[in-house]
């Protein structure tokens, strides 16, 4: 396998949040051309969109890849198929949702495929369990760490999730 390193967000604010989020885990590490190697902690946070919405389950999964970009979006978009997700409403509830955020530091603006994700350095529910997951990462753009970028916005939203506390 090529080992190209891949950041992914999950989320999830629909049903049982930390079970979509486990079960998305578990199909993509059973991709073929996949390795995932660090999950972060789970966050629970504030939604983002329209009002009336549960909050969310995040997290940031760190993987090695053989997958071209654009292969590893599509078997993404299928998981979140498969779990339920039904894309209606922007920024609307979902059971999950799958964002690949960086696919080896590359730059790529292309129609349905934009690396690093555009709206990443905005959102601290992303960035709290990205700076978790890999601390070294570097916004290709920004040439700042996941965790600088953070110390910019009001994380106060954002709290580390523990089950059964």
């Amino acid at each position: 396998m090529n080992d190209t390193p891949v950041l992914i967000a999950l989320g999830s604010n629909l049903g049982e949040r930390a079970g979509f989020l486990l079960q998305a885990v578990s199909q993509l590490s059973r991709l073929q051309g996949l390795r995932p190697e660090l999950l972060s902690s789970l966050y629970e946070t504030e939604p983002v969109g329209p009002a009336g919405q549960g909050p969310y389950l995040n997290a940031v999964l760190l993987a090695q890849t053989s997958l071209p970009a654009r292969e590893l979006l599509r078997e993404m978009l299928q998981i979140e198929s498969r779990l339920g997700r039904v894309r209606g409403e922007r920024w609307g509830p979902r059971t999950i949702d799958l964002d690949l955020l960086d696919y080896a530091g590359q730059v790529i603006d292309e129609p349905g495929l934009r690396l690093p994700h555009p709206r990443l350095h905005q959102r601290p529910f992303v960035l709290a369990p990205l700076a978790e997951a890999a601390p070294g990462w570097r916004h290709p753009l920004l040439h700042k760490t996941a965790r600088e970028l953070l110390q910019g916005l009001d994380a106060s939203g954002v709290r580390r999730w523990r089950v059964g506390y």
